[in-house]
């Protein structure tokens, strides 16, 4: 565990990753972009704990908000570290035509 402006966050802090875009998509998925640039999947559905049961609620998970580089919903009741949406997200290639 560690703090980082003032927001406590769980696991392994890991230099210079932040969220810098998060798009809500259908069935609890979010196209996320990194400060690396590099864009991934993310799979809220995988959240388990109860604090992220209001995602259920599409008027909650369509509504993120960055703070600091970290994905908030519900007025920064909810929020998810960006090392643990990296960690736990998916390579996303757009098919550009």
């Amino acid at each position: 565990m560690y703090i980082q402006n003032d927001i406590c966050h769980a696991g392994q802090m890991e230099e210079g990753i932040r969220v810098t875009e998060a798009k809500p998509l259908r069935g609890g998925m979010m196209l996320v972009t990194f400060s690396t640039g590099e864009k991934r999947l993310f799979d809220t559905t995988k959240l388990k704990s109860p604090a992220f049961a209001p995602l259920a609620d599409e008027a909650v998970f369509s509504h993120p908000v960055l703070f600091h580089g970290v994905i908030t919903w519900n007025n920064g009741k909810i929020d998810v570290a960006p090392e643990t949406v990296y960690r736990n997200s998916y390579v996303y290639e757009s098919m550009a035509m």
